[in-house]
């Protein structure tokens, strides 16, 4: 990490070196490649562990990756690195991770630094198919890693959310009182219909599968390699689109925030189920990878500075924890300013968005703005002889919402005291690359960005094209205006000249009266 007394840049430190990343096609994983060669380009090679898909070839995989957007400014800056991605056949849920014996030994002979980002973040995941890939695929990760000759660090990509037992969680290790092996061995023995019957009752208080498995990828981690290999967690909050590289806005995916933007931006989510003064702790990807790439070159830093630290499990939290806290109800503010000035194309209603933390409250507007719109469009749709699936649409996000309801209904206070010192480690020559302020980004313009990046990579809409959304929104809003005059004046018609109401209130006036009169 030196030269002299001089530390090194960090794409100095980089340089020469042999990586090898799992979850390389994943959200994360790609923005991780773009960015380590852009910035450190001379690296020798990034070996990302693959396996044919859709009847793709591992380099057909590899090309359709880096044809992306995202890989747009690495291609015009270092055409040369996109060569430096060499895909190796393997399998996270496998054992030994679906390696060949030649794949393997190539891998313990040449990799330096390893980055295992591989894991499944789908909350629905069954119990067995969520041990399987997040904690025996970490074991067959550590175990592969300590074979390895040259290996400098191993970084584990985990999540803030995965002590969520603890109401402040520090940049530490906690152990768990779930025994990690038996887990996996349950998991092997059992099918996914008998493990799942008991799922609750085995995971006790952890809200689903995904931050159970990566809580127990840590417990192993502790054990398969504190003492053995140099090692680093890193444990991210929600991961969402970029902020600044290697363009603003980039997303390949509808999970988290972002799917509840689109949803609500298109007029099909109406009412979200949250306490509005909660904080939404949610990191940009760029940043993320920012800090990644930055703890990494810390921990190599400190742990070449002192000897005794260099067998150590070093922990960081990645969060915007008392960096740039926002609250639900900021972000809605936020949401519904941005919808309205860069609508979507084609929504379907008004975007309206309302709070609340009262579930019965939640579940009535569920039923009136969700369930009765959904049925009567589809409704129309169907006698128009065409596909109606908007109440499948709406079931889809009701439970997409109630498996995000633990972690928005809560808060959490995650110390990163650590991750904010590796920004004032930085030499001055990296800051340009690497530094990362969340003060420096305003959030109202940091979802414009995001917004204008769903309409461009995930609704396939021109950006700069924004009459046709702005004209679209006005006809909803003439359509919301008189949909509302109608609902109103049937409720006045319904209350007054068939329920008789004006006379009942006449009828407990003059009861009222006459009972004061008579005192």
């Amino acid at each position: 990490m030196k030269e002299g007394n001089e530390k090194v840049p960090i794409p100095k430190y980089f340089q020469g070196k042999s990586l090898l990343i799992t979850g390389g096609s994943g959200f994360l994983g790609k923005v991780l490649i773009e960015k380590l060669l852009r910035s450190c380009p001379d690296i020798s090679i990034i070996y990302i562990l693959l396996r044919p898909k859709k009847g793709k070839t591992l380099q057909e995989r590899v090309e359709a990756i880096t044809s992306i957007p995202l890989f747009d400014l690495l291609k015009s800056t270092y055409p040369e690195n996109v060569q430096k991605i060499v895909p190796i056949y393997g399998d996270v849920t496998e054992l030994g991770l679906g390696l060949s014996n030649e794949s393997r030994k190539i891998l313990i002979e040449s990799v330096n630094i390893i980055y295992h980002a591989a894991a499944s973040v789908r909350f629905d995941d069954s119990l067995k198919d969520a041990i399987i890939l997040n904690t025996r695929g970490t074991r067959e990760v550590a175990l592969l890693a300590r074979e390895m000759k040259h290996l400098e660090l191993l970084v584990h990509i985990s999540t803030t959310y995965c002590h969520t037992d603890k109401q402040i969680i520090e940049e530490k290790i906690y152990p768990t009182e779930i025994d990690w092996k038996q887990s996996i061995n349950i998991a092997e023995s059992l099918d996914s219909h008998t493990l799942n019957i008991f799922a609750s009752h085995y995971m006790n208080s952890f809200p689903n599968s995904y931050t159970f498995t990566k809580r127990l990828s840590e417990d192993l981690l502790t054990e398969l390699c504190s003492g053995r290999i140099p090692t680093v967690i890193i444990r991210p909050s929600i991961v969402i689109s970029t902020a600044d590289e290697p363009m603003p806005g980039w997303i390949d995916n509808f999970n988290g925030p972002v799917g509840l933007l689109c949803a609500c931006g298109k007029g099909i989510l109406r009412s979200l189920y949250t306490d509005p003064d909660l904080i939404a702790d949610y990191i940009p990807v760029d940043m993320a990878v920012k800090g990644i790439i930055g703890v990494t070159w810390l921990d190599a830093l400190e742990k070449n500075q002192d000897n005794s630290k260099q067998l150590q499990i070093s922990v960081f939290n990645a969060s915007n924890n008392n960096v740039n806290s926002i609250t639900y109800r900021e972000l809605m503010a936020i949401g519904d300013k941005v919808t309205k000035y860069y609508p979507f194309h084609n929504t379907l209603w008004l975007p309206q968005m309302t709070i609340t933390k009262f579930y019965i409250l939640h579940y009535i507007r569920i039923i009136f703005f969700h369930v009765i719109p959904a049925l009567f469009i589809d409704g129309l749709l169907k006698m128009a002889g065409k596909k109606f699936r908007l109440l499948k649409i709406q079931r889809k996000i009701f439970i997409a919402n109630m498996a995000l309801h633990y972690f928005i209904t809560q808060t959490w206070t995650f110390k990163n005291d650590k991750a904010l010192r590796a920004l004032k480690m930085l030499l001055p020559s990296d800051y340009k690359d690497f530094y990362l302020d969340p003060k420096d980004h305003e959030p109202y313009l940091y979802f414009i960005n995001a917004t204008m990046g769903v309409k461009k990579y995930l609704f396939k809409e021109d950006p700069k094209d924004l009459d046709i959304g702005k004209k679209h929104y006005f006809r909803m809003l003439i359509i919301n205006i008189i949909f509302n005059i109608l609902w109103y004046l049937g409720l006045f018609y319904v209350f007054v000249f068939k329920l008789n109401i004006l006379d009942c209130f006449k009828d407990i006036l003059h009861y009222i009266y006459t009972y004061f009169c008579n005192l």
